[in-house]
């Protein structure tokens, strides 16, 4: 069986209860962090508050190389485990097909994600997201300042008076964190200096919110990864209201997106 386990947002006790007792079951865990990362629990900390030993895998050993999990799972138990939820952002179907294919069973257990903790931090509706984008590093993708395709989506979304969730970029192998000013200050500059919303450490005891324009949050630090940031659309003034309240933004930068 090959159980895939989302283990929340932050650190080893984020996970489910469900969650902790699937890990329980297994024979053997793997994980991988390259997608994401808890901030508040080193391998070593997972492993010892879960009692069994996590086997950390990079992206080939994954997504080209995974044929000993999938033969450990023909006779075994084996949980494999992702920061946030298993199965959004750090989407792994073509794992979970592969087993299938195989004959084995497979079981998901979700956990918190960054996608629901954004919505729920901010007081923004999560009905009235669209679709999600990544900011890389410019070094990431070989160009100066912020992708073509990352604009394009956040002006359809505003088009449609949609929320536009900026997944910012990681690099786990260098122990790289994109945060939320520096991404700010590349939109502010490669696209438009309107409305965003950073937040910092969602699912920890320190979680931070904090909405202005976006030259304004690229001159402040917001400590500790991980780090999003959020793109308004269109406010409810309810929306508006949890923005002032919940992240302190001055209320002439909310007029501009208000219905």
């Amino acid at each position: 069986m090959l159980t895939f386990i989302g283990l929340g947002l932050y650190d080893e006790r984020s996970i489910t209860v469900e969650g902790r007792e699937a890990l329980a079951d297994a024979d053997r865990a793997a994980a991988e962090f390259y997608t994401s990362h808890l901030v508040g629990a080193t391998v070593d900390e997972l492993s010892a508050h879960h009692d069994i030993d996590i086997e950390v895998r990079d992206r080939a050993g994954v997504e080209q190389d995974p044929a000993d999990l999938l033969d450990a799972a023909e006779d075994e138990h084996v949980a494999f485990l992702t920061a946030g939820d298993t199965m959004i952002s750090t989407t792994h179907v073509d794992l979970r097909l592969r087993a299938i294919e195989r004959g084995i069973d497979t079981r998901v257990v979700h956990g918190v994600t960054a996608q629901t903790a954004a919505s729920g931090l901010t007081g923004l509706q999560n009905y009235r997201f669209g679709k999600a984008v990544t900011l890389p590093f410019p070094y990431a993708h070989g160009a100066d300042g912020v992708p073509g395709s990352v604009v394009d989506s956040i002006e359809a979304n505003r088009e449609r008076g949609l929320h536009t969730l900026v997944y910012l970029d990681i690099k786990a192998e260098r122990d790289e964190y994109m945060t939320a000013d520096v991404a700010a200050e590349m939109l502010a500059e490669g696209w438009q200096d309107g409305l965003g919303v950073a937040v910092a450490r969602a699912g920890s005891p320190e979680s931070t919110v904090a909405a202005d324009r976006l030259s304004a949050l690229a001159d402040r630090a917001f400590g500790d990864p991980l780090h999003l940031l959020v793109v308004p659309g269109d406010l409810h003034h309810v929306e508006s209201d949890a923005l002032a309240t919940l992240g302190g933004a001055p209320e002439d930068v909310l007029r501009e997106n208000e219905l």
